[in-house]
């Protein structure tokens, strides 16, 4: 393919609620710049972007895709991104590495929450934005209603630069504010014809005109004497003016469609060849220099020193691990070596390669600005910096989110269980929101992320990749033993059956200790009542008889015990007679101490709207949670406090049904608290059931 400079490369994500149709629209884009011959549709399963099965099978896209097209002698870098917050990592992962956000929202449901979450993170990079009003189309779309939905709730800098002609089954076309002409679309094709604006529509045309002239003028000081001196903008001046405004930020253009009808999709890739910057408009990338807090800069050409950002891997059973990548310096190739400082590792490409959709397209060389892929890098991983060894830098990552999710994992079978750790480590290089661990107390492999959906597509990826079948279950409570009183008890083991015997005498003193100081043994034998050989056998017993608990089978902690006289035997004693003597007694005497059941409590944090306050509130209370404290976070509460975990492992799909899926949470170990008598109850009879 044709080389393109870095002034001539745009490279953009696609971002937006789930459903607004940012694959459809992606689809459009490869139809109308002629790369597919026909329209790919989500949920017929002919996409080009959603291929992985487990995407097919919901209809919703689970994973970031790439493809690239060509416009106007430019190269137009494509991220399809999720809209569900299951995969919010990645989302922000491929926004990290474009130059602009293109925003989708649905025409009849406005802004949403997953729209909101997008624009938090478009703002945090920094990147402009273009506001896209899809589905024009569907029943219920209103154009004007939506653009008053992005300024009460995104940003009042957004301008409309088209108008749309009809609504719902009757919407044909846009009239074009800038260069104030209607474009009429026949048929799915994306041909239109251009037409004088209706007459019906030229007054609202030509105030809508005014207002994106004056918000234009304002974006440039020099347009704005011209403006403000009753002079004429004429269009190659509001071209100018809206390319400066979106870059600067001061302003958002709308522009509206329907991406399967293909309707405004040619125009919407004008405004990104117009309005998004280049990756030499966007100017240099400012890293450290690794092991200090140095600052350093990359500027976006061929001569700088090559440098580049890892934002996503992809496990491939068959092709190896894929390593997507952003190039913001200098120049690379096929069989180029470069360093990695965050893993101090010096690696080499192999092939690079353009990925479209699913499919791969050599590149040979890439400049600044290039996105591309390389197969069987074995030390790289998504947020890492890959850099010149003689000029290294280090990139900031984007921080992984905390799990919020979790489930057991048990493998279906023997073949299963030997290749589950390998085969989940890989999908964790994939993504890295995913977190897996073996709980010590329970010996449940543990894995979590951000949600059901994001689990259960794990599982199917096993499968599918890896031949991995599992199934996942509610993670059991690590729930613990105490006691609450003192007691002196005698643990005796006797045994005779012909020829020697076993015998061992202990006494033994239990007391508990303040929580979170775990278990003392002290040794008060005097007068050589217990010969010194066994005391740590008298110690192991009791130790073997606190992990496996003595109400509920839980392990017991906050306990100091003494050992303080017994007597032995000179022929039948034995380390495993006084071993069992020890746990004999340490069982008995529990039982004696008024035991309790200890569970689990921790830290929560919630951010919610206003609204919904009194809901959240009282289902926490509800689920003996504590509200420790508010806070704040822009226009969202944040609610502090303390629940049994317990009460938590399902709450993602909970919360999110109860704040229309705008509320999050993060949690975090805090300390283990005693569990009420009545709850108390019922998990000791559960737990003897089990046995």
């Amino acid at each position: 393919m044709a080389k393109y400079e870095p002034v001539s490369l745009r490279n953009v994500a696609i971002a937006g609620h789930g459903g607004t149709g940012k694959t459809s629209l992606c689809e459009s884009f490869l139809f109308v710049t002629g790369k597919s011959e026909r329209i790919g549709k989500v949920d017929d399963e002919t996409s080009c972007m959603d291929f992985e099965p487990e995407e097919q099978k919901r209809h919703i896209s689970i994973s970031a895709a790439l493809n690239y097209v060509t416009w106007e002698k430019h190269k137009i870098n494509i991220i399809d991104t999720p809209g569900d917050s299951n995969f919010v990592f990645d989302i922000k992962n491929c926004l990290r590495v474009v130059d602009g956000a293109i925003i989708l929202i649905d025409a009849a449901s406005g802004v949403e929450f997953q729209t909101e979450k997008v624009w938090e993170y478009a703002e945090e990079f920094k990147l402009p934005k273009i506001i896209y009003i899809n589905k024009m189309d569907r029943e219920r779309a209103g154009f004007f209603n939506a653009v008053d939905s992005v300024k009460n709730v995104l940003t009042k800098k957004a301008t409309p630069i088209c108008l749309p002609i009809g609504a719902e089954d009757s919407f044909k076309g846009i009239v074009d504010l800038l260069e104030m002409r209607a474009l009429i679309f026949d048929g799915p094709e994306g041909k239109f014809r251009t037409e004088d604006i209706p007459e019906d529509m030229l007054k609202d045309a030509g105030n809508y005109r005014e207002t994106m002239v004056e918000d234009i003028a304002e974006c440039d000081d020099e347009l704005m004497n011209k403006y403000l001196e009753g002079e004429e903008l004429d269009l190659a001046d509001l071209k100018a003016g809206l390319r400066k405004g979106v870059i600067s930020g001061a302003l958002i253009p709308v522009i509206c469609g329907s991406a399967i009808k293909n309707i405004g999709s040619g125009s919407l890739i004008d405004t990104i060849v117009g309005c998004i910057p280049s990756p030499v408009d966007r100017g240099p990338t400012v890293g450290k220099k690794p092991g200090t807090d140095d600052t350093e800069e990359r500027l976006p050409e061929a001569s700088a020193p090559f440098s580049g950002m890892v934002f996503k891997t992809i496990a491939d059973p068959y092709a190896g691990k894929l390593t997507l990548f952003r190039v913001y310096s200098g120049t690379v190739n096929s069989d180029s070596t470069f360093y990695n400082p965050l893993q101090k590792a010096t690696e080499r490409f192999g092939n690079i390669f353009f990925l479209e959709g699913k499919n791969q397209k050599p590149a040979g060389s890439l400049v600044p600005g290039d996105i591309a892929a390389a197969a069987k890098l074995k030390e790289t991983f998504t947020g890492d910096t890959i850099c010149d060894e003689k000029a290294p830098i280090l990139f900031e990552k984007v921080s992984p989110v905390p799990p919020i999710m979790s489930f057991a994992v048990h493998p279906k079978s023997k073949v299963d269980e030997e290749k589950i750790m390998i085969s989940i480590n890989r999908l964790l290089d994939e993504d890295p929101a995913l977190s897996t661990h073996t709980d010590v107390q329970t010996k449940e492999i543990i894995l979590s992320g951000m949600g059901q959906v994001h689990i259960e597509t794990t599982i199917e990826k096993l499968k599918r990749k890896f031949g991995v079948g599992v199934d996942l279950t509610t993670p059991r409570i690590p729930y613990k033993e105490t006691i609450k009183r003192k007691t002196r008890v005698q643990g005796k083991y006797k045994k005779q059956s012909g020829g020697r015997g076993q015998y061992g005498d202990t006494w033994i003193e239990i007391e508990p200790l303040p929580r979170g100081r775990g278990f003392e043994f002290a040794d008060k034998i005097v007068g050589g009542a217990i010969p010194k050989q066994y005391i740590p056998a008298v110690e192991k017993g009791i130790v073997g008889a606190m992990e496996e608990g003595v109400m509920a089978g839980y392990p017991v902690v906050d306990v100091k015990v003494t050992l303080f006289d017994g007597t032995f035997h000179n022929v039948d004693s034995s380390e495993m007679a006084f071993k069992i003597a020890g746990s004999m007694g340490f069982k008995k005497g529990v039982m004696e101490c008024q035991p309790s059941l200890l569970e689990p409590i921790v830290d929560i944090a919630i951010e919610i709207p206003d609204e919904y306050m009194g809901d959240v509130m009282g289902d926490l209370s509800s689920r003996r949670g504590k509200v420790m404290g508010m806070d704040t976070n822009g226009s969202n509460q944040i609610i502090k406090g303390q629940i049994p975990l317990s009460e938590i492992l399902m709450y993602a799909p909970d919360l999110r049904s109860m704040t229309s899926g705008r509320g999050t949470f993060t949690y975090k170990h805090s300390h283990y608290e005693e569990v009420p008598p009545a709850i108390a109850e019922k998990i000791i009879a559960e737990s003897k059931k089990e046995e």
